[in-house]
């Protein structure tokens, strides 16, 4: 999935009023979330909390404090309190309570839970050669009951690293991003003419300056397919017709399917529930069934496209095919494995993506003053680019800034997860080699230990430069870090950035309500209602 991982040097800009509006405070100060604490690493110029025995030792792993020893009573709890839609809030509430460092064990599931840099630069310095995250084992069961190949995102080890290395080159550097920027620009263009097409059409107010008020969740979600399947598979599906094709349609809904039905299969037996026929089960591989007959479809069309002679007049090497061209073109991976990576990447493209662009418009809306610094830059940088988005982008930090302020408020996967391959030392407790050590990035984002004055939306934050020591660096980790951040990393941050670069340019952002987002959890974090906009024309 579009998940996420590399250093990010940060330095904390000192507190200013900008007129933001504020959010719900972080966690409590960690210093006083246990007795026995004595101050430790430094972390943006406050201090964390290092446990010691009182010998000094360092503690053992059973000293970790925990929620509960019973993974059994643990689910039955999460169950009856509905904590498997609202777990980032779980998570927040357990740092809040037993510190920066916490054992749970729900289900079939155990992990140690981190939220300090300090704590995650340890992680990261002993991931190895091969890094290894939790397994969703109901995709994976998927799979191996369909008789299908595993792409990257569930494999390990050495056949891991040979094909995230193949993939790497067609999504993740520089000259990928060149041949497919231009493919996201133009589709982020379309969506910004269709936009304002029904404004013009549909808005109110004086001429030239009409405004909408409108939920843009559904058009995102077709901004984010269509963006999707022009880099991926190289061809346009036609999405911002007034008439959609029922067959993506039915795409989107199997991917939000896929996503609800996973986090709960993952505390419980799947392989029971698949052998005894739950609904549960039956939804989730249906779903998944689906997804795979959506990329089977556009794979068969596109060895087609590359078999057929090219067109008169056309230069052999001039078209860029698509990342599924490239990789068939290239021959390194088997059309198995094609179809395989293509697929998880098209099904972690959609929802992950459309759901961060919900959260930016929401909340440029509500803070007018930041969503103005950003417009200007903008302006600045398009007229200088000469209609090149990569220049245009290269110009203008604050855009990045805003999705990177966006995914700390908001990150769509909560977690990020890493399996021991050696035994290490965090908040000096003994965590040995094998455990599922799990950076909780929500509770992350708005910890007063990481950031300043967290409630505040402020992409500035991103955009000054300074020193980063003892892990402070490990701050912004929607996409993962090292070696196995997101493979679609590239493919996303370049999307979202282009769509609020043409909104930016061609409509204000307001919001009717400026209440701070109610969120739900199903795999990814999202609005338990989408929030209303108000787009007027410029």
């Amino acid at each position: 999935m579009r998940n996420m991982f590399t250093q990010v040097t940060v330095c904390v800009r000192t507190q200013r009023s900008c007129g933001s509006r504020s959010l719900p405070r972080g966690p409590r100060a960690l210093c006083t979330a246990a007795a026995g604490a004595v101050a430790g690493e430094k972390l943006g110029g406050r201090k964390g909390v290092r446990k010691r025995a009182v010998d000094g030792r360092v503690r053992s792993f059973e000293e970790i404090p925990h929620t509960g020893k019973s993974g059994w009573v643990n689910l039955v709890k999460f169950w009856r309190e509905d904590r498997f839609v609202q777990l980032h809030k779980h998570m927040e509430r357990t740092f809040n309570g037993l510190g920066p460092i916490y054992r749970e064990h729900v289900g079939t599931q155990s992990s140690v839970n981190i939220i300090l840099p300090s704590d995650i630069a340890e992680v990261f310095r002993s991931e190895g050669l091969h890094p290894e995250r939790m397994t969703l084992q109901p995709w994976a069961t998927h799979r191996e009951t369909r008789r299908l190949s595993k792409g990257v995102f569930l494999k390990n080890g050495e056949e891991w690293r040979a094909d995230r290395l193949l993939l790497n080159k067609e999504v993740m550097m520089s000259a990928a991003v060149k041949r497919f920027l231009p493919l996201l620009d133009e589709v982020a263009r379309d969506f910004c003419r269709m936009l304002r097409a029904r404004v013009d059409r549909d808005g109110g107010g004086e001429e030239g300056r009409r405004g909408l008020t409108i939920d843009p969740s559904p058009d995102l979600f077709r901004f984010a397919l269509e963006a999707s399947c022009h880099v991926i598979y190289g061809e346009r599906i036609g999405l911002f017709s007034s008439s959609p094709s029922l067959e993506s349609q039915k795409f989107i809904w199997a991917v939000e399917r896929m996503l609800a039905t996973t986090p709960p299969l993952l505390y419980l037996p799947h392989r029971l529930l698949l052998r005894i026929g739950a609904p549960l089960w039956t939804q989730h591989a249906t779903a998944w069934d689906h997804i795979f007959s959506h990329a089977d479809a556009r794979i068969q069309r596109g060895y087609q496209r590359l078999s057929s002679p090219p067109d008169r007049g056309s230069e052999a090497g001039s078209q860029f095919n698509g990342v599924l061209g490239q990789l068939m073109e290239k021959g390194q991976l088997s059309l198995d494995l094609i179809k395989a990576n293509i697929t998880e990447l098209m099904a972690g493209g959609v929802d992950t993506t459309a759901v961060p662009l919900q959260f930016a418009l929401f909340e440029l809306g509500r803070n007018p003053e930041v969503q103005e610094r950003v417009r200007q830059q903008v302006r600045a940088s398009w007229a200088q680019a000469g209609g090149d988005p990569q220049k245009a982008l290269q110009g203008a930090p604050l855009l990045k800034g805003t999705i990177k302020e966006i995914l700390r408020l908001y990150p769509v996967g909560i977690t990020v997860q890493r399996r021991t391959i050696k035994d290490i030392v965090l908040q000096n407790y003994h965590v040995p080699a094998g455990t599922l050590v799990q950076v909780c990035l929500y509770p992350l984002g708005r910890s007063t230990e990481v950031f300043q004055d967290p409630q505040r939306f402020e992409p500035e934050r991103w955009c000054s430069k300074g020193p980063a020591a003892d892990g402070s660096s490990f701050r912004s980790l929607a996409f993962g870090f090292g070696a196995r951040q997101c493979v679609g990393r590239r493919i996303a941050e370049n999307e979202m950035q282009l769509l609020l670069m043409h909104i930016l340019l061609s409509f204000h952002l307001s919001v009717p309500c400026t209440d701070d987002i109610s969120t739900t959890y199903t795999l990814i974090l999202q609005p338990k209602t989408p929030p209303r906009i108000t787009f007027s024309a410029l």
